[in-house]
């Protein structure tokens, strides 16, 4: 018996669309955009570390924990304790009040509200994220500070006890807590956003083949839904805790900045990176901002190892989704 063997037809496809030139100039783009991007990538860090070496070597005290910030002076003292308290604090306040509320929007807009309401509510959550910071701001210091101070009077009042919402001195609401929730609600839609569009891509099939097995609404997104769209929340989350810890001129216009660093979130004060950035830097010296870069390298830190983490976190779901298969 003679056998016959055909060459395989995928890989002549392949050789052949990789030998046209349209194919050629986008592998070419494609991996001139990947290496410029990590490009300025390193100028950014290359730049920030060079400056802020610069300023940390005259740093007379421990740069990572010295509560005050006074570059100016002789000798220079300056620290990001308290600034790195702030950013962090605020942060996973606005992440834990954030992420329930989006992932609940999100699976109501994509499982459970009529496509009439259903489309104009997706087309309002997608123009609240295009809002700009300063409109926040402004919203925030002349609605939402005055409306907090019962909310800050009640935790006061009934959770003192945990010493977190224990307001040891008086003021107006312009506290860590009032940054948080304005940040909540600014990386909401966000959130939101990025979280409706992963559900939306569950397979058909498997809510299909759940419900006819007899499963409930809640239960199809329990057992379909969520489990499929996990990574893409996870993602969602990160990018919105990218703007949180970053939010300059929102934080700037709410908070009463002070170099005390405290426990009570109910108390006026504290400080964020992006805060005393915005707010220092056209009135510092030469050194001065080589100080404030140098806190900004730490801010720039602090967001690659959240943005590492969280991909990490996604390649071990898919590995471990992969090795379940």
């Amino acid at each position: 018996m003679v056998t016959t063997t055909t060459p395989p037809i995928r890989n002549s496809r392949r050789a052949k669309n990789a030998s046209r030139p349209g194919d050629r100039v986008f592998l070419g783009l494609s991996k001139g955009s990947g290496i410029t991007l990590l490009v300025i990538m390193a100028a950014i860090a290359g730049f920030l570390t060079y400056r802020a070496v610069l300023a940390i070597s005259k740093d007379s005290t421990n740069f990572f924990t010295t509560f005050e910030w006074n570059p100016a002076g002789v000798p220079p003292v300056f620290g990001i304790a308290v600034l790195a308290f702030g950013t962090i604090v605020s942060s996973i306040i606005a992440m834990a009040i954030a992420v329930p509320i989006a992932i609940g929007i999100a699976l109501f807009i994509s499982h459970y509200a009529p496509r009439k309401l259903a489309k104009p509510l997706a087309y309002v959550v997608d123009l609240l994220a295009a809002v700009p910071s300063i409109i926040y701001g402004l919203w925030g210091a002349i609605f939402l500070v005055p409306y907090l101070d019962g909310l800050n009077k009640w935790l006061n009042e009934y959770f003192a006890w945990t010493y977190i919402f224990d307001k040891a001195s008086d003021g107006v609401a312009r506290n860590l807590f009032t940054v948080g929730i304005l940040l909540a609600i600014m990386i909401l839609p966000i959130i939101t956003n990025v979280t409706r569009e992963v559900f939306l891509q569950v397979p058909q099939m498997q809510e299909e083949a759940a419900l006819a097995l007899g499963a409930t609404r809640w239960e199809v997104i329990r057992m379909s839904v969520l489990p499929f769209g996990r990574s893409g929340i996870i993602s969602a989350s990160m990018l919105g805790l990218g703007r949180a810890l970053g939010e300059t001129m929102a934080v700037a216009v709410v908070l009463s900045p002070s170099f005390i660093l405290s426990g009570h979130l109910l108390d006026p004060g504290g400080g964020t990176f992006a805060q005393n950035i915005a707010a220092k830097f056209n009135e510092a010296d030469a050194f001065g901002r080589d100080a404030l870069i140098a806190s900004g390298l730490v801010l720039f830190v602090i967001t690659l190892l959240v943005n590492g983490a969280a991909r990490w976190i996604i390649g071990r779901r898919k590995e471990y989704s992969g090795a379940n298969a």
